[in-house]
């Protein structure tokens, strides 16, 4: 009886270095933010919000600057300078993605912070500004509207805390 031998996996070519998973989240995540950037800025005009619920509106917003409008009215330079930083964002990411591709929570964390950080900078670049429509509020005290990049780059920094204090209690 002959004996068979399976070939080697190499290290880029097993589990440990494939981006294919990890990339197919990012690329969801763009998907689904650019479409329904696209779907409000259809069916609503800039300004224009409609009640959802008592505490959720639908409201078309534009924000030049970064995170709660930070720097919006900075001049211009800071189109540039965000886009910079989601494309240095984005490689950085990408090679970790790439060392750690093993790491499941770890990669779906940088999955969603990648995903959320294309989905602004191609804002940034088609149009100078992010378009932000989701509003929540109590009462009269508004949350800055934000997006689904927005919400997907959240949930990661919140799934990236979670590994690390599952790593730091591990290692005790």
């Amino acid at each position: 009886m002959a004996k068979t031998t399976l070939p080697k996996q190499s290290k880029s070519s097993g589990v440990r270095g494939t981006l294919a998973p990890w990339l197919g989240i990012a690329v969801i995540v763009i998907l689904a933010d650019q479409l329904t950037k696209i779907a409000i800025s259809r069916m609503f005009s800039y300004g224009e919000g409609r009640v959802v619920t008592p505490f959720f509106n639908l409201v078309l917003v534009y924000n030049k600057g970064a995170a709660f409008s930070f720097l919006a009215a900075a001049g211009g330079w800071q189109r540039w300078a965000f886009t910079a930083l989601g494309v240095v964002a984005a490689i950085v990411i990408g090679y970790l993605l790439k060392r750690h591709a093993g790491q499941r929570l770890f990669c779906t964390a940088l999955a969603l912070i990648l995903g959320g950080a294309l989905g602004n900078v191609i804002d940034r670049l088609m149009y100078g500004h992010v378009i932000d429509f989701l509003d929540f509020h109590l009462s009269s005290s508004h949350w800055p509207a934000f997006n689904v990049a927005d919400s997907a780059i959240t949930v990661g920094a919140i799934l990236l805390v979670l590994d690390e204090l599952r790593r730091v209690r591990g290692s005790r």
